[in-house]
């Protein structure tokens, strides 16, 4: 058996052609939806990976196994309107939740003097 024909590689180039069919230009830029003059492509960032591996404690035992996934997120949209082209980018909750709870805590810590007097 050459290293070619390996289970656990035969696993991981299977989950590399699956995983990577997915990840298309298709996936990154959505279907673009037209109204009214305005053409509207949505983006995303699509992150994928996958591994595997096999193996065994003893000389006849043999094992493989392999996983992988894909995360694709939002990120914004491009808009085509006579001509002119722009993109719009979504921002993320997140960074709305940390901005808010920064300023939060910096109010709080700014009464404090004032509470313990």
């Amino acid at each position: 058996m050459t290293s070619s024909d390996s289970p656990t590689l035969t696993v991981a180039q299977r989950l590399a052609e699956q995983l990577s069919a997915t990840a298309t230009a298709r996936t990154v830029y959505g279907e673009p939806v037209e109204r009214n003059g305005l053409t509207v492509i949505p983006v995303a960032r699509v992150v994928y990976g996958f591994g595997g591996g096999g193996g065994g404690r003893l000389p006849d035992a043999a094992g493989s196994g392999g996983g992988g996934g894909v995360v694709v997120t939002p990120v914004g949209y491009i808009e085509l309107k006579e001509g002119a082209t722009r993109f719009r980018s979504i921002r993320s909750s997140t960074a709305s939740i940390i901005a808010v709870s920064g300023v939060v805590a910096w109010a709080l810590l700014r009464s404090l003097p004032k509470l313990w007097r």
